[in-house]
């Protein structure tokens, strides 16, 4: 278990795209946890589950049939937080329409760990075999854990990342506007003898005369300027 977790812990996060990382977790779990041979990592937003890593097609097939379904270990376990184990498909009673399908392939048993976020859960890693009883061991529970915790972070640090992007970027944007509506205003000052009090009156009115955004008004003024020239 600890060479596991000291392997998810060697994943670097920054920089990189969050699919790669999850590719990388994914194929981690899938050689480290006992017992897997597929793994696939689940996603909900919006209420809409999607596999976002897997490593080996079993995985992949075997959430895509839950997803057709809307039911199955995958999405109750991303969904309600609770670690769902099968420990054979044919004699398992639970999700009576997935487990039609997922006997008609390869997987005997699975395991799905929810990922924690931010006191919630953000969906699940799902571990398969062609194998009955694979997952019924501590050991394959508790590096199922470890990864789940490894994927959890790196989602969360990609979510950290786009946020300060959508920080930066509206910043720029104000500070962009700022600059375009003082243009504007020394405009109007110049040509209508006002004071920047009133040049920015004037701004105001003409956007919600004309139902535009102030920069939108401020832009159309400087560009009518610069076009005189």
């Amino acid at each position: 278990m600890d060479d596991v977790m000291l392997e998810l812990n060697r994943v670097t996060l920054g920089g990189r795209e969050l699919a790669d990382v999850l590719a990388d977790i994914t194929t981690i779990a899938a050689r480290a946890i006992p017992g897997a041979e597929s793994v696939s990592t689940t996603l909900i937003r919006d209420d809409k589950p999607f596999t976002a890593a897997h490593h080996g097609e079993m995985s992949l097939h075997a959430d895509e049939l839950q997803y057709a379904e809307d039911a199955g270990p995958c999405i109750d376990a991303g969904r309600g937080g609770v670690v769902l184990r099968i420990d054979d498909t044919f004699e398992e009673g639970r999700w009576p329409r997935y487990m039609a399908r997922i006997r008609e392939t390869a997987v005997r048993s699975s395991l799905s760990v929810p990922l924690p976020y931010q006191g919630s859960w953000i969906g699940a890693l799902n571990i398969y075999s062609s194998r009955p009883d694979a997952f019924s061991s501590p050991e394959s529970l508790a590096a199922g854990l470890g990864a789940a915790e490894a994927i959890a972070v790196a989602v969360a640090n990609a979510d950290a990342h786009a946020q300060l992007a959508d920080q930066a970027r509206n910043m720029r944007i104000a500070m962009e506007s700022r600059a375009v509506i003082e243009q504007a205003k020394g405009v109007l000052m110049a040509q209508r003898h006002v004071d920047p009090e009133q040049a920015f009156e004037i701004l105001r009115q003409a956007s919600q005369r004309y139902n535009r955004k102030l920069r939108d008004i401020a832009v159309g003024i400087v560009d009518s300027t610069q076009n005189e020239r």
